[in-house]
């Protein structure tokens, strides 16, 4: 599968706006600040096909990517606290109507900071991509700012902390190194096949 060919589609600021699913998707989801755009932009070998900020919370749409076989689906980071309440309210509703909308929603990429234990919203997702049933995978993101002994530490943390939630995989992965980029492609045509 070709991932260098990935193309921008649109962006979508209500549930309501969002055309209907036609293809098979693939979800990235993850707090605030954890390199969302920067995996993307790494797996799709791309400088800036996802838009990186400095300043956390500034993804507030939903963004669609096509591939020739499937949509890469970037969804807004949650958990950022300088957003007022009546937008988290609509970030709710939005990710609920877009969950529980029968999409061919074949693996949510749930990613996480290697270098901190899981927020209290990082375990909500997770337990509500449990529940719900969703096929996910962990990327660790960051997992070059540790050295290796912070590294093999993190990482057995952080395993013993996902043991309740069913992810297939759990991916140390690094946007600068590209550690794990060839993991999390590999997961995602294994979950297209």
């Amino acid at each position: 599968m070709r991932f260098d060919n990935a193309q921008f589609e649109a962006s979508f600021g209500t549930f309501e706006q969002m055309s209907k699913s036609n293809l098979p998707e693939i979800v990235f989801a993850g707090k605030s600040n954890v390199g969302k755009s920067s995996l993307l932009n790494k797996i799709l070998n791309r400088k800036a096909l996802a838009r990186v900020s400095s300043s956390p919370g500034k993804t507030i749409t939903i963004n669609f990517f096509k591939l020739e076989n499937a949509r890469l689906v970037d969804l807004p980071g949650y958990g950022y606290a300088k957003v007022s309440h009546s937008e988290k309210i609509r970030w709710g509703k939005m990710m609920e109507s877009y969950f529980n909308s029968n999409r061919d929603i074949r693996l949510v990429v749930q990613l996480l900071d290697i270098r901190h234990s899981p927020t209290k919203d990082d375990f909500q997702m997770l337990d509500y991509l449990t529940q719900l049933g969703f096929p996910f995978i962990v990327a660790l993101t960051k997992s070059d700012k540790l050295n290796k002994t912070q590294y093999k530490n993190q990482l057995e943390k952080l395993t013993q902390e996902l043991l309740p939630f069913n992810a297939q995989q759990i991916i140390p992965f690094s946007a600068k190194s590209g550690e794990g980029a060839n993991e999390i492609k590999k997961a995602i045509e294994k979950s297209l096949n």
